[in-house]
């Protein structure tokens, strides 16, 4: 399906800009008319993280002239992995500003412009507004319907990624051509039941995979050239060295962007995914304890069983000490209850406190009454008490 250029062109280029974009410019399908529709378009980065810092960068070398970044977070060790964009001198500073110091030092003659903040149905409206073209990197549900719904309502095309450890996703969603995010995922997952790659991990280089198709998605888009993914979600297998397509059509029952739409207006997204189930949330209520008072118990040689439910990998970086490992799914298969101690306190324990609120619902729905777990995970253990200790 082609669409026509989604912005007009600027009224000229600059010698220097000429000299810059060349390479662009002698491609008789970009040429001079579709660099000046780069220079002329406002773009949206949602996120410069994994799949944010490829796009950024080669959305500020193609040309586009307004570059958005919304983005709350700080550049952390970890992230230097994946995320090109910041460097070890970044650590601790605003990602926004780190990414915007990258994408001025690619291209000066980019303006760009930074949302500092967490996007939210009370900001997504009024941010959005004020560009072309959606470039969403986030890795959590709640954000993604929201990117989404936001889109829909504004009449806004988006290009979409996604990315867990080999595999990725990208696609276009523009309800007005084409299907949107929630005719293919009409619900989110059960809380829990996708990891996120902070638990499960991803390839770095898996970022710059997909987040360059979505950089040559949004080319597409902005000058009108060649055959978007709109309808069709791209699925690429690193280990297999495979790219894929599936055809995705409009849900003519879809809650959004449907003819008889329930959803005219943002909603809350956070209890929508339901980030944690209403289970584990129960369980949790005065059943969890911080990490200076396992300590404590520990000290004082309290009868407990430290149970750690993460994946062994994650156990092999950093542990607590006399933690036993015993991952959250041979809970949730029963194979791990016959053999809990009965005359011991559980204490669980995962990485953040998400994955053990949920096995705690499990053990309480057993018969273990008194089993607590840890808020914060074993990051606020190390933050706490062992600070010598890696995070990841």
């Amino acid at each position: 399906m082609s669409l026509p250029p989604l912005v007009e062109p600027a009224a000229e280029l600059t010698v220097d800009e000429v000299r810059r974009y060349s390479r662009h410019l002698i491609i008789p399908d970009v040429g001079m008319d579709g660099q000046k529709r780069l220079k002329n378009a406002k773009v949206l980065a949602v996120g410069a993280g994994g799949l944010g810092s490829p796009a950024l960068m080669y959305l500020a070398a193609a040309g586009v002239g307004t570059l958005g970044i919304v983005e709350f977070d700080e550049v952390d060790e970890s992230n230097l992995q994946r995320q090109i964009i910041h460097s070890q001198a970044d650590i601790g500073r605003s990602k926004a500003e780190s990414a915007r110091d990258s994408v001025l030092g690619i291209n000066p003659y980019v303006n760009v412009v930074l949302h500092e903040e967490r996007l939210e149905a009370e900001n997504v409206m009024e941010i959005f507004s004020q560009y072309d073209l959606i470039v969403d990197g986030t890795d959590n549900f709640a954000t993604r319907y929201l990117v989404n719904d936001a889109c829909v309502l504004l009449n806004k095309p988006y290009v979409w990624g996604s990315i867990y450890r080999f595999d990725g996703q990208a696609s276009v969603f523009w309800s007005e051509h084409g299907p949107c995010y929630r005719c293919l995922y009409p619900e989110p997952p059960p809380p829990g039941m996708v990891p996120s790659c902070a638990e499960g991990g991803v390839l770095g280089v898996l970022c710059a995979s997909i987040g360059s198709i979505q950089v040559t998605e949004a080319i597409k888009l902005l000058t009108g050239v060649g055959d978007p993914l709109v309808g069709r979600l791209m699925i690429y297998d690193a280990l297999e060295m495979q790219y894929r397509q599936v055809k995705v059509r409009k849900d003519p029952d879809c809650a959004v962007c449907g003819p008889n739409a329930t959803v005219t207006e943002l909603i809350d997204y956070e209890a929508f995914c339901g980030v944690v189930s209403e289970e584990a949330q129960e369980a949790a209520a005065g059943s969890t304890i911080t990490p200076r008072q396992l300590k404590e118990w520990i000290d004082a040689d309290e009868k407990i069983e430290i149970i750690d439910v993460r994946e062994p990998n994650e156990y092999e970086i950093v542990s607590i000490p006399g933690a036993k490992l015993i991952p959250k799914g041979e809970f949730l298969m029963g194979t791990a209850l016959e053999s809990l101690p009965q005359d011991k306190k559980i204490v669980l324990h995962c990485k953040t406190g998400v994955r053990s609120a949920e096995v705690l619902a499990v053990l309480k729905s057993a018969g273990f009454a008194d089993a607590v777990h840890v808020g914060g995970g074993v990051i606020s253990w190390v933050h706490q008490i062992e600070p010598e200790k890696p995070v990841y």
